[in-house]
């Protein structure tokens, strides 16, 4: 019983909440993930995104006002498209800079090419960009 609080109480404060295997197994493979962020009239775009231990992550790479990563901040509910299915997610900011530099090297790792990799290096670079870093779990 006691085992059973722990696990519930760490869950509820660090957010742990992840995506089925399957899941994450399909954004890891894919390389681009539709997004959808708020509840409104927003359409789905197509966004690089990363799994590091099981859980999603995205960046933003304009960081513009009116753009996916500012809907998320201002309501952070939304839906992805993965695993041929519409799944609604939460957007949870991340602050820990170990986790942050897990997500640059994920990025390193799945966008390799000769023409990811400048826009991979950017993520890593610009601080506007790395604090953009969001966890996307299931809502």
């Amino acid at each position: 019983m006691k085992r059973a609080t722990k696990r519930a109480t760490k869950r509820a404060t660090t957010g742990t909440r992840r995506f089925s295997g399957l899941v994450a197994a399909a954004i890891a493979k894919d390389k681009i993930l539709g997004i959808r962020a708020g509840s409104g009239d927003h359409r789905f775009i197509g966004i690089w995104s990363v799994v590091v231990d099981g859980r999603v992550f995205v960046r933003s790479w304009d960081v513009k006002p009116a753009g996916w990563y500012h809907a998320f901040r201002e309501e952070p509910r939304g839906a992805i498209q993965a695993a041929g299915r519409e799944i609604r997610v939460r957007a949870v900011p991340i602050r820990s800079e170990r986790t942050k530099a897990a997500v640059d090297e994920a990025y390193f790792a799945k966008y390799n090419t000769p023409g990811a990799l400048k826009y991979s290096r950017g993520f890593k670079r610009s601080k506007k960009r790395r604090d953009t870093t969001t966890e996307l779990v299931p809502a």
